[in-house]
């Protein structure tokens, strides 16, 4: 396959996107190749660490590949997108649980699908141009591919946190980052020399003098997202009231990014955090969030989203509500209800 590239390197199993000029979007074939060398490396005394990057300066992958969802849907076929959210959640779970090391580079744009790649591996580099966000709201979609189970996990740090980023879309730059979606900020001219080791060593250690730390950078930020983070720690019809009395500027930004995004998914979204806790398992959190993506098209607003941002670019979807504090909590309910013999189910060779 063209759009990435398997194969072993020493000790380690490697997995790099090839897809630069269209900023490494992951496509359904690429997702399943994916699961299919992890399944086949789980096995292989050969392979003692897998190591996920991706080509080009701009991004690791900037999300997944949804044209294609809104050809077929647009067309009332939904079978596509719920098989490759089926697909991708699953994936999503084996790396997340995955019986060996894992190692993600992630340089420039980690968003959407991105974060379901890279973000659930046991060692995650960041660099001074990786830009990790999950922007979904903004077309009609929650926070998924298992990042409701990282935000999730973050608002147990700062309540309200993994609201304010999941509805917004906030970007995490550089070291920002490490505020749950990485572990290590490595400079990353030094990236090359420690893949070639991981791959020769077969072990996921960065040696103490290739790490970076900016103590003062990350207090301030940790203020920043504990200040922020309380407006989004109220229920959901106050949260743009509060932004609106704050006058600084991050609240302004998060004030604007909100009223962008679909009110829908942005209160389906909260309501998966509360739901789902700290504590909450990689599973359930992918669980509660296929249940949305089955019914996004069919009874929410993704296909629309989609149209705004990717068809027409006009930047102008029409969302059926006008504010978050306009969703009924019902439809909240009828949008994450079980969904019977529909609901995401695992395989039995998960770890």
């Amino acid at each position: 396959m063209t759009d990435i590239r398997i194969r072993t390197e020493g000790r380690a199993g490697r997995i790099t996107l090839t897809r630069e000029k269209a900023l490494n979007a992951l496509s359904y074939d690429m997702c399943m190749a994916v699961d299919e060398a992890l399944k086949t490396w789980a096995t292989d005394p050969a392979v003692q660490l897998v190591l996920i990057d991706a080509e080009g300066e701009k991004a690791f992958c900037a999300g997944g590949d949804i044209v294609e969802m809104h050809t077929t849907g647009t067309a009332g076929d939904y079978a596509y997108g719920r098989q490759f959210w089926r697909d991708e959640y699953v994936m999503n779970a084996r790396l997340a649980t995955y019986p060996k090391p894992v190692v993600a580079f992630m340089q420039g744009f980690t968003m959407g699908g991105g974060v379901g790649l890279g973000c659930h591996a046991s060692t995650r580099i960041v660099g001074a141009s990786s830009q990790i966000a999950m922007p979904e709201c903004g077309i009609g979609l929650v926070p998924d591919v298992g990042g409701s189970h990282i935000l999730a996990k973050l608002s147990a740090l700062h309540p309200g946190a993994g609201a304010w980023i999941g509805t917004t879309g906030h970007r995490l730059k550089g070291m920002h980052a490490l505020f749950g979606f990485a572990d290590h900020f490595v400079d990353e001219q030094h990236w090359p020399t420690l893949k070639a080791a991981m791959c020769e060593s077969g072990a996921p250690g960065i040696p103490a003098h290739l790490g970076a730390d900016d103590l003062a950078a990350q207090a301030d930020f940790y203020i920043e997202m504990k200040t922020i983070a309380a407006h989004f720690n109220r229920p959901p019809g106050e949260i743009a009231a509060s932004l609106a009395a704050d006058p600084s500027e991050l609240a302004q930004q998060a004030l604007k990014a909100l009223s962008r995004a679909d009110p829908l998914a942005a209160a389906c979204h909260i309501e998966i955090l509360r739901r789902l806790g700290p504590k909450s398992t990689i599973r359930e959190a992918l669980t509660l969030e296929y249940r949305f993506t089955h019914r996004c098209m069919e009874q929410g607003n993704f296909l629309e989203g989609i149209r705004a941002a990717v068809i027409d670019k006009d930047r102008s979807p029409q969302w059926p509500h006008a504010a978050l504090a306009d969703v009924p909590a019902a439809q909240v309910e009828a949008m994450l209800a079980p969904l019977g013999a529909d609901d995401l189910t695992f395989p039995e060779d998960l770890t």
